[in-house]
This record gives C-alpha cells, structure tokens and sequence, in this order.
C-alpha cells in the first residue's frame, strides 16, 4: 500500500461485456457514480469513466478489501463473466493505458482522452479526487499526451464516428448519398464530417437541441440540414445512410422510421440508439459496435508499432508515478517527524528559558543561542533518519515507513512523554541549571 491507501479498480468494457452488459453497468452520470462510491464505507476517493465502449471505476480505500466489496456493489447489475477487477499497480497501469488510446476499440483514438478528463472533472466535482487519484489522474493526461505528440498511434482512423464512416463507404457506398446523423455530440460530429469526407452529397443532422444540430451542419463541406428528434419519421425515410449517436436511455430510431428503401444503419448508441427489431427490414443493413471490429482490426495492424513505443512510454510514466507515490509516502512521514520534533522542541525550549530568564544575569543575546543551539539539534538528530526513510521508501520498505509514523506522530503531546521521566529534572540537566542557582 502506498500513498493514503490502495488503488482497485473493475471495469465493464466492449472487449469484455456486451451492449446490454455496458447498459447495465453505466451510472445515471459520472458525478452520481462517483458520488455513490464515495459514500460506500471506506472509500476515501473515486473515479468513474462512463463512454459508449466503457465503464469504469477506481476506488482508494485503506484496504484492498474494502474496495473490491465497493466495486462489486457498484456493478451488482452486471454478470461478473463482463466485469474486470484489478489491484493497485493493475488499475493505475490500465488507467495511464486507456488515456493512451490502448484500450480503445480504435487503437489509438483521440476522443477518449477527452472523455479521461471530463471523468476527472466530474469526479472532482463529487469529492472524488485525493491525494492518490490526483496524481495518476495527471500522469494519465501526460501519457495519452505524449502517445499522440511523440508516436503515429493516431494516424489514420481515430475515432468510432470516422470508422462508422469509413464502414458505410466500403460496404455501400457513401458518394452521392443523403446522410442522417442522429446526435449532434463528438462522435456524431466526427461521422458527420466524415461523410461529407466520402462524398455524401447530403447530411441532415436530427438533434434534441437544434441549434446545436445546425452549429454542426454550419462546420461540415456538405450540403446539410437539421431538424429535431421528433421529426425523424419525416427524415429517415429518405436517407440512404443513417449513423445513430446519442445518449438517450431509450432507442430514438424505431422501426417504422426506416424500410421504404435500400439503407445501412450504424447504431453507435450504448444503451442502443437503433431498435433491434430495425434489423428486420429486408432493406435495411443494420451494423453496431460489433460490426466495426473490421475496420478497427485493420487500424490495429497499422498501428502495431506505434502502439509498442506508446506501451514503453505508459511503462516508464507507471514507474515515476510509483517513485512519486513513494517520495510523497516518505515526505508524510518526515513532515510528521520534524513537526513532532519542532513541537517537542518549542514547548521544551518555552520552559527552558522561562527558567532562565528567572535568573540574574540571562541576556537576550544567551537566549538567541540557547535557541539556535535547539534548532541546530533537531536539525543534526532528524538528519540521520531523514535520509534513511527516503530510502526505505525507494526500496519499498513500507514496514520502516509505517513504524516511522506511528514513533512520530504529529498529534503527540505532553501525555506522549514516558511516564518516568520528570520534565523538569530533564530541562535543568539539558542547560545546567538548578534551583539553587
């Protein structure tokens, strides 16, 4: 255990549950997830991730235990085939890798770094983040930085909106077509761009605020329009292409909106945006995430090599967040070592030289050295120790750390001192003087 307590994760992901099994495991918001980890007994700090492909939680607790049986309480709902648990080093290791674009359904894709940040803010928002998440929740920025700037891992395909794309040009065809765009939100942004990339000659954004419909028709190369989700009855019909992407709890594309024509259908939705009872239309094609596994395999060969020279950076920034918990662990430790030492010292030097000054002769200047003298002792006693907790720490030594806290604790007092040892009796031989001077 490092730090202020101990890291564990679990998590529900594309690779590892299906799209009922995401649905199941995804919080009302990331706020409310954080929020209802933060008040399961023992958990200091939290941290949920919640996009179309993931949801994950990180929780800090004193003990391992108390966080797996607050994680299991959080994805009660899901089957435990679909959830993933992780220890300490597991979950901040996956956390700076998901950052990097490793964990992603297109290897490399610059949305979710987005998405890591505004998990951090929401979390932050709930009380979530501590002297533990904080850290690693800034080394994962670095590293998903750093994976995008240094190596090609995003080249090409980046993204679910432009692999969606990509998936309706090669299989029908996107050149001349009319295009809807159900969800006006960054991935039914990135699809709307994309399209008009591929030829549409026609993209119709159906969005429940319009104005931010029509914002994304303004910045696409197409001809375009934007009409409210009410009006998809009047609009699907005509579409030769439709790329569903929302948040709604509830599937916005129903079946009777599609069929008049030959369509192909990309529900990029989680919970689905697409009713599964679409897929019956004989001339309707519908595709889920499932169905971009192609196009995101192909993004994987390509990416290959960028992504080894991103899991050596993810490997060396793991290494100094551990040797900056380490460091922090060890400076907790000699902070309480030194105020415990200034605490004894004052109340022992406020006694030393009220006596004193009760007899003749003491100046002010003997005073100042009497002082310094107590300075000059803390700092040559503490000094041996000093140097011998920060190496304990870097040999992961965690037993001298924690038998270090417990011999200095900041909260000590007078009751603290051994009960033979006469204060007084102590002060006269520490400056030689007694009663009968």
């Amino acid at each position: 255990m490092t730090g202020v307590g101990v890291v564990t994760g679990a998590r529900v992901t594309h690779e590892t549950g299906s799209v009922d099994d995401l649905a199941a495991a995804s919080p009302e918001s990331q706020h409310a997830g954080v929020a209802r980890l933060r008040s399961a007994p023992a958990v200091a700090e939290a941290y949920v991730l919640s996009t179309c492909n993931r949801v994950e939680a990180y929780v800090v607790t004193p003990e391992a235990e108390n966080g797996r049986e607050a994680l299991e309480d959080f994805f009660s709902d899901v089957p435990e085939a679909a959830i993933v648990h992780s220890d300490h080093d597991e979950s901040l290791v996956h956390l700076l890798r998901v950052a990097a674009g490793l964990d992603s359904v297109v290897l490399g894709e610059d949305q979710i770094i987005g998405q890591v940040r505004t998990a951090y803010e929401d979390a932050r928002g709930a009380g979530g983040i501590g002297p533990m998440l904080e850290p690693a929740l800034t080394k994962a920025f670095r590293v998903g930085e750093r994976a995008r700037t240094e190596t090609a891992i995003n080249d090409g395909v980046v993204s679910l909106g432009s692999a969606a794309a990509l998936l309706v040009a090669e299989t029908a065809g996107v050149e001349g077509a009319t295009a809807l765009v159900v969800g006006a939100g960054e991935m039914g942004e990135l699809a709307a761009k994309h399209l008009a990339e591929h030829g549409a000659e026609e993209v119709v954004v159906a969005n429940r605020t319009v104005s931010r419909g029509a914002a994304l028709v303004d910045a696409i190369d197409a001809d375009g329009d934007v009409v409210g989700l009410d009006d998809l009855e009047w609009v699907a019909p005509d579409a030769d292409v439709v790329i569903a992407a929302t948040g709604s709890s509830e599937p916005v594309v129903e079946p009777d909106h599609l069929g008049a024509r030959e369509q192909v259908v990309v529900d990029l939705g989680q919970p689905r945006d697409v009713h599964p009872d679409a897929d019956d239309h004989p001339t309707v094609t519908v595709y889920d995430l499932d169905d971009l596994e192609a196009i995101t395999r192909r993004t994987r060969e390509q990416r290959a090599e960028a992504a080894a020279e991103v899991e050596a950076i993810v490997e060396r920034e793991f290494d100094l967040l551990t040797e900056q918990y380490k460091r922090s662990r060890a400076d907790e430790v000699i902070a309480a070592m030194y105020e415990s030492a200034e605490q004894l010292k004052t109340r022992e030097l406020e006694t030393a030289l009220s006596r004193l000054e009760a007899t003749d002769g003491f100046t002010s200047d003997q005073a100042e050295i009497v002082r310094s003298m107590a300075d000059a002792l803390v700092g040559q006693l503490l000094a041996p120790p000093t140097k011998s907790l920060r190496e304990a720490a870097a040999e992961d030594d965690w037993e001298t750390i924690n038998t270090a806290l417990h011999l200095f604790d900041p909260e000590f007092g007078p009751e603290r001192l051994p009960p033979f040892v006469d204060e007084d009796e102590r002060i006269e031989d520490a400056v030689g003087v007694t009663d009968d001077d």
